[in-house]
């Protein structure tokens, strides 16, 4: 076939097919043929990839923060679920968003910002202020440079620079406040009599009453299923690291290790900050430069911290004076570090044109580059070394045991002999856990799985903590079982007789509701039930001496009307019976009795509410007006 259509193609015919397909190919471009791009984000936010990666370490930092707020209780199988990853990659997307529209609005975070930012986490300070060589080593820790940092917290900054906009500019007026607290400390004048429990009509209950209601509610009278487990425990705190290290040992870590001990070279600055707007005109920059030039031509040393509480634009540092503490090169911008290392000890600068606007910086004292010595940081070293061999050493069996009792699926009898462990066991307990290591989600969940409870198989090993983690395995298992009918006999005649009580009750209670919404008085009602009237005057929503159950329904009911009652009937749970409740009047708070600071607190927490919802509306206009990919099949 081939060599009949390689004869045919000869003379004019071979050259208008080849010419077409010439033209195909410069019309729609080569590139299409010799390569071809493989799409890897997970969504697409405008210009914006979300890469698998960028996902993949959202979902890890969750899952670490959740995991350290809810220990035993984490379950780690809920970030595989489809929902909560769309959750996840829906938040980023909102971030996305949010950036974009900074950058399109010309909204920007200050470096100073940052600097503040940074200097406020306590992982960073050292006696409650923030010391830069902590926070080189912190950061070397999470294997970051400060610069990463930086762009980290810029980042989350600039998601919050929006909504924090949208805060500021939300309005709460004074009669919003006074119309929220006229509903929310609304007074009440009530009435109302709780019911005798009445006796069932028919309180014999017969053995074929309590057979028949057994077989109907089968599924309450159950033994859940319960297994009992066999386990090996590795404890890290248990472990003894099998020698000390030597001095030679930590001369060695400390010369391989000495940066880390060096204190760099340190400035002691106030600053004083005249900011200039991101889309400055130039008469502003020009107003900004004379401001500058005057501050810095009035300052000294002695009157420096009062012009900075009285002229910096910088909120962080004004209220102390402009004091930035000591800093190092790399902590802040380039121009301000150029400008503060070139001064000498207690010059003032000329004004320094910076990101954030003019900086007149005050050099208050210097102090030079020192290393500690091997004796000063021996006992630190020691511990390091004593803690990261007894890391080793937990890992070193941890890895032995899953090993072990995976080569060895039918027995834990193997692992635990060679490596000196003692096999433990547990009581039974049911899928919702027990005592002892069955308090553990992530060991019911494994205890009830199939690999475990079906094939009879040792688990993997399980992390109960830091340098604590278990394999298991079922010594004994009891499938679910309804309980013998004599084990519940007495238990479903009293359920049965409770019921018809309650269902007497509620007869009662409607007959009577009837009777006050046919005219009849509370006062007679009441008295042909035997019950005593309570009046409560003024009622709030949180009255301690009125039943929780009665307030929900009082301030639910509608207003009266011409003067005439409303009527309801609650259920009362804690006595097994019911009450008439009856709203005779309805007022207004008493604004004249809100202290101003109450206002004041209330007002903020309004702007936040409504700022929030401003905000999402916000974002959805966003999305929109965004074009936003996403492909669930790389989540």
């Amino acid at each position: 076939m081939l060599q009949a259509m390689r004869n045919k193609m000869h003379g004019w015919p071979a050259i208008v097919v080849l010419g077409v397909c010439v033209f195909a190919v410069s019309f729609f471009g080569i590139e299409g043929y010799i390569m071809s791009r493989a799409d890897t984000y997970v969504a697409k936010v405008g210009k914006h990839e979300i890469s698998q990666q960028d996902f993949q370490d959202r979902m890890n930092q969750l899952r670490q923060q959740l995991s350290a707020e809810q220990g035993d209780n984490f379950d780690p199988d809920a970030f595989e679920k489809p929902d909560m990853k769309l959750k996840v990659l829906d938040g980023m997307i909102d971030q996305q968003l949010l950036l974009q529209a900074n950058q399109n609005w010309g909204i920007r975070v200050p470096d100073q910002a940052v600097r503040d930012y940074i200097a406020g986490i306590p992982a960073f300070q050292v006696n409650g202020q923030f010391d830069p060589a902590t926070y080189r080593t912190v950061l070397a820790e999470q294997r970051k440079t400060p610069e990463m940092f930086e762009n980290d917290v810029r980042a989350s900054l600039s998601t919050q620079a929006l909504p924090n906009a949208v805060d500021g500019s939300t309005i709460i007026t004074d009669a919003e406040i006074d119309h929220y607290l006229d509903l929310r400390m609304q007074r009440r004048d009530l009435s109302y009599f709780v019911l005798p429990k009445p006796q069932p009509a028919d309180a014999t209950v017969t053995d074929a009453q309590i057979e028949t209601y057994y077989k109907e509610h089968l599924a309450d009278y159950m033994n859940p299923e319960q297994v009992a487990l066999q386990y090996v425990e590795v404890n890290g705190a248990a472990l003894v690291p099998d020698a000390a290290p030597s001095d030679a040992d930590l001369m060695k870590r400390y010369e391989n290790e000495k940066q880390r001990f060096v204190q760099p070279e340190q400035r002691e600055v106030s600053h004083i900050l005249v900011n200039v707007p991101a889309n400055a005109t130039p008469e502003q920059q020009k107003a900004a430069m004379a401001k500058a030039d005057k501050i810095a031509a009035e300052a000294t040393p002695e009157n420096f911290a009062k012009l900075a509480a009285q002229d910096s634009d910088d909120l962080g540092s004004r209220r102390q004076g402009g004091d930035l503490g000591w800093l190092q090169k790399g902590v802040t911008n380039a121009a301000f570090d150029t400008a503060m290392f070139a001064l000498k000890k207690g010059e003032i600068s000329k004004p320094v044109l910076t990101p954030d606007g003019y900086d007149i910086i005050w050099l208050r004292d210097t102090r030079s580059g020192e290393a500690k010595s091997f004796a000063e940081v021996r006992s630190q070293l020691l511990a390091e070394a004593t803690a990261g061999d007894k890391d080793r050493k937990y890992n070193e069996v941890a890895g032995k045991l899953s090993d072990s009792s995976y080569q060895n699926p039918s027995s834990l009898e193997p692992a635990a002999q060679a490596l000196g462990l003692t096999i433990k066991s547990t009581e039974l307990f049911s899928a919702k856990g027990g005592e002892g290591i069955a308090a553990n989600l992530k060991v019911v969940k494994a205890a009830f799985g199939n690999d475990v409870l079906a094939q009879g198989n040792n688990s993997n090993l399980i992390e109960l903590g830091n340098d604590d983690a278990v394999v298991i395995r079922v010594a004994k298992h009891e499938p679910a079982a309804a309980k013998p009918l004599a084990e519940v006999y007495d238990a479903i005649g009293k359920t049965i007789l409770a019921q018809r009580v309650e269902s007497a009750a509620k007869q009662q209670a409607d007959a009577l509701l009837a009777r006050l919404r046919k005219g009849e008085t509370m006062a007679a009602v009441g008295a042909s039930a035997n019950a005593a009237i309570k009046n409560v005057a003024d009622a709030v929503r949180v009255q301690p001496d009125v039943p929780a159950s009665l307030l929900d329904q009082a301030f639910l009911l509608p207003h009266p009307v011409d003067g005439k009652p409303q009527y309801t009937a609650v259920a009362m749970p804690e006595d097994d019976t019911y009450a008439l409740l009856a709203v005779d009047k309805v007022q207004g708070a008493d604004l004249s009795k809100i202290p101003a600071d109450q206002r004041d607190m209330l007002r903020q927490q309004m702007i936040q509410a409504y700022g929030a919802v401003a905000t999402q509306e916000l974002i959805k206009t966003l999305r929109n007006s965004t074009e936003i990919k996403i492909a669930k099949d790389r989540m």
